[in-house]
C-alpha cells in the first residue's frame, strides 16, 4: 500500500460550525458535487459520509440502510466497534478509495474492522478482509518482531481477534522464527568459534527481550508453543527469567521485608502480580530438561508468597529447589515471614523444602536398592547430604537468635535431618548454644530436651572443651561431654581410637539368614553408611591429634634456650608419641594437651 501522510478526515458539513469532529474536507476531492448524505456515531465521534462507497464495501452498513430505508435514516451508531473512531477512520478511507498503509500496528485492528463492516469478497473483489489476511500471512509472519507488536495490538481487542486466528497465527510464527533464529545461531556458533561468548550469547537471545512486552496470557502462549517445537530449554528459561525480572520488579525488598507496608497497588495490580508469578512457574521446564538457577527459583519463591499464589505454584517451587539444596547457600534459605507476629524467617517453608529433599533421596535408594549401585553413586548422594547438613546447621545458627523462634520450630528443623548427615556435630551445638543465650526463659526441661539432639561423641575436641565450661548446658549435659572427653583421651592413649566400635560395626554387618535379600541389602547400605561416617570422625580426631603435637613441638621450642638441638633432642621423643602408642608415651602426652585444649577453648566461645 502507498503511504498517505495527509491527516485530513472524511467529509464536510455544509454547515461548518456544526461539523463533527473528525469531518474534513477532502471527500470533496471525489465527490465535489454530492454533500454527506448521513452520519455515523463511533464511540461517541461523528463522521458526515456518503452511503454509496459505503454500502457498496460493507456488508454490514448496507444491511443497515436497507433495513432503515422506510424511515430515511440520516443517522447511524456502531457500538463497539474494534480499534475506535481512529481505525474506523482508516477503514471509511479504504471505502473511498485513498491511499494508506497497513503496517503490524493497523493490521489487526483493521482486520477486526473489517469483520465487524462485513467488507469480505462478496461486495468487492479485494475488500479490506482480503488485504489484511495477505499482509498478516505474507509480512507479519515473517518477522518476529512484527508478530510482537501485532500480538500487543490484540490486547485492547475484543474477543474477535481470537476468533479470527490472528492471536494463534502470531504466536506460532514468532515460536518459528525463535526455532529457526536458534538453528541459525547453533551453525554460527560453529563458525565463529574464536569470537566472545557475549557475543555469541546476545546474538542467540536477541528476541528475549522482545518478549518481555507481551501481557502474560499472550506470552504463555508464546513459550508453551516454542517448547512444543523444539526451543532450547534454557533459552526458554533465560526468557523467563527476563520477563520475571521487568513485570515483578515492583515487587521491591522493602516490601517483602516490611509486612505492615502499606497497599499503594491497586488490587488488580496485586491480582495481575499473582496470575504472572503463577504463569512463570507453569512454563518451568521439566527438572531433567534444563537447570534453573537457584538464586531464580528462590526469588519466585519469595514473590510467590508475598502475592499470595495458590498452594500448588509454592509447593513445586518448593520441590525444585529441594531437588538441588545442597547448592543453595545460606542467604537463599532466608526467607522472611510475612506473618504479623511470627518469627522473622519463614521456617516452615525451609523444613517444607528440607523434607522433600530426604524424601528424594530415600525415593532414590529405594529405586536402587533392586541392585548393587557403585561407590560413586552412593559417596555422591551421601556427600550431597553431608552438605545439607551442615547448611542447615547454619541456617539454625542464623535463626537461632530471633526471640520469637518457638522451641517447637526449632527443635522440628533438627530433629528432621537424620543423625547420618552430620559428621561432627560442632554446628549443631553452636546453634542451640546460641538459641539458648537468646532465650533465657526456657525451662530446665525445655533445655534438656533441646540438648538431647547434641551427640556428645560427635563433638570436636574445641566444641567439646566450649561445652564443658557453658554454664547454659544442664549439668547432665555437662557430665555427659566430661564423661566422652574422658573415654576419648583414654582411646586415643591407650592406643585403641575405638577399635572396638568399628569392630563391632564390621561384624554387625553380616546379614542374617532370616532376613529378606532386600532387607540384608538395606541393612547393608546402613551399615556401609555409618562405617563411612566414623571413618569421617576418625580422620577429623586424627587431625585434632596432629595439630596438638605440633602446639607441643612449638612451645617447647619456646621454653629451650637452645631450640634447635633440644628440637632435634625432643623430636625422636616426640614421634615415639603417636595415637597408637603404648602406655608410657600417653602420661607424658596428657598435661600437655589438656593445655592445648584449654587454649583452644577460648577461642572457640560464643559468649
Amino acid at each position: 500500500m502507498v503511504s498517505f501522510s495527509d491527516n485530513t478526515s472524511l467529509s464536510c458539513p455544509n454547515n461548518p460550525s456544526q461539523a463533527p469532529k473528525f469531518a474534513n474536507t477532502f471527500t470533496t476531492r471525489i465527490f465535489s458535487d454530492v454533500a454527506g448524505d448521513f452520519t455515523i456515531t463511533v464511540d461517541g465521534e461523528s463522521f458526515l459520509l456518503h452511503k454509496f462507497p459505503l454500502v457498496s464495501r460493507s456488508g454490514k452498513i448496507r444491511k443497515m440502510v436497507a433495513d432503515g430505508k422506510d424511515y430515511n435514516v440520516s443517522k447511524l451508531e456502531l457500538v463497539n466497534f474494534p480499534g475506535g473512531p481512529h481505525t474506523f477512520e482508516l477503514a471509511m478511507k479504504f471505502c473511498y478509495g485513498m491511499n494508506f498503509e497497513i503496517t503490524a500496528a493497523n493490521a489487526a485492528l483493521l482486520r477486526c474492522a473489517a469483520e465487524y463492516l462485513e467488507m469480505s469478497e462478496d461486495y468487492r473483489e479485494e475488500n479490506l478482509i482480503a488485504r489484511t489476511e495477505v499482509y498478516l500471512n505474507d509480512v507479519v509472519v515473517q518477522s518476529l518482531e512484527k508478530c510482537v507488536e501485532v500480538l500487543c495490538t490484540c490486547e485492547n481487542l475484543p474477543p474477535i481477534v481470537e476468533e479470527l486466528g490472528i492471536i494463534n497465527t502470531c504466536v506460532e510464527a514468532i515460536a518459528m522464527n525463535a526455532c529457526k533464529e536458534q538453528l541459525v545461531s547453533g551453525l554460527s556458533t560453529l563458525d565463529c568459534n574464536g569470537e566472545s561468548t557475549e557475543l555469541k550469547t546476545g546474538c542467540m537471545k536477541w528476541w528475549i527481550e522482545d518478549l518481555s512486552v507481551l501481557r502474560i496470557d499472550y506470552y504463555h502462549k508464546v513459550i508453551t508453543s516454542m517448547a512444543r517445537i523444539g526451543v532450547r530449554p534454557d533459552s526458554i528459561v533465560e526468557s523467563l527469567m527476563h520477563y520475571a525480572q521487568i513485570s515483578l520488579k515492583s515487587i521491591g525488598k522493602c516490601q517483602i521485608w516490611n509486612p505492615a507496608r502499606p497497599n499503594s497497588n491497586s488490587g488488580t495490580t496485586e491480582n495481575e502480580q499473582k496470575t504472572i508469578v503463577e504463569a512463570l512457574v507453569n512454563l518451568l521446564p521439566t527438572l531433567k530438561s534444563s537447570n534453573v538457577p537457584l538464586s531464580f527459583l528462590f526469588g519466585m519463591l519469595r514473590m510467590a508468597i508475598m502475592v499470595e499464589a495458590t498452594v500448588a505454584c509454592r509447593l513445586e517451587l518448593e520441590r525444585r529447589i529441594a531437588f538441588r539444596l545442597e547448592m543453595a547457600s545460606l542467604d537463599d534459605l532466608l526467607i522472611p515471614s510475612l506473618r504479623a507476629g511470627d518469627s522473622l524467617f519463614d521456617i516452615d517453608t525451609v523444613h517444607r523444602i528440607l523434607v522433600n529433599f530426604l524424601q528424594q533421596i530415600e525415593d532414590e535408594e529405594n529405586e536402587d536398592s533392586g541392585g548393587y549401585e557403585s561407590d560413586g553413586l552412593a559417596s555422591l548422594g551421601h556427600g550431597s547430604l553431608l552438605k545439607v547438613g551442615r547448611l542447615i546447621d547454619s541456617y539454625l545458627a542464623e535463626i537461632a537468635p530471633d526471640p520469637y523462634l518457638s522451641l517447637q520450630k526449632f527443635i522440628a528443623m533438627i530433629e528432621t535431618l537424620p543423625d547420618y548427615s552430620r559428621v561432627i556435630d560442632d554446628g549443631l551445638y553452636r546453634a542451640i548454644d546460641i538459641y539458648l543465650k537468646a532465650h533465657p526463659m526456657l525451662s530446665d526441661h525445655e533445655c534438656k530436651k533441646l540438648c538431647k539432639f547434641i551427640d556428645c561423641q560427635k563433638l570436636s575436641q574445641e566444641a567439646t572443651n566450649h561445652a564443658a565450661q557453658n554454664e547454659r548446658l544442664p549439668v547432665q549435659m555437662a557430665i555427659k561431654v566430661l564423661y566422652f572427653e574422658q573415654l576419648r583421651l583414654k582411646n586415643a592413649l591407650c592406643g585403641s581410637n575405638d577399635d572396638g566400635f568399628l569392630s563391632q560395626k564390621i561384624s554387625s554387618g553380616v546379614p542374617s539368614a532370616a532376613m529378606s535379600p532386600r532387607d540384608n541389602y538395606a541393612s547393608l547400605r546402613r551399615e556401609n553408611r555409618e562405617l563411612k561416617l566414623e571413618i569421617s570422625r576418625m580422620r577429623v580426631r586424627l587431625s585434632e591429634l596432629e595439630k596438638e603435637q605440633v602446639v607441643m613441638k612449638r612451645g617447647m621450642m619456646e621454653k629451650s634456650g637452645n631450640g634447635k638441638t633440644f628440637f632435634t633432642s625432643l623430636s625422636k621423643g616426640i614421634g615415639r608419641i603417636g595415637i597408637f602408642s603404648g602406655p608410657g608415651g600417653g602420661k607424658r602426652r596428657k598435661p600437655r594437651g589438656s593445655e592445648g585444649k584449654s587454649g583452644r577453648s577460648r577461642r572457640y566461645s560464643v559468649s
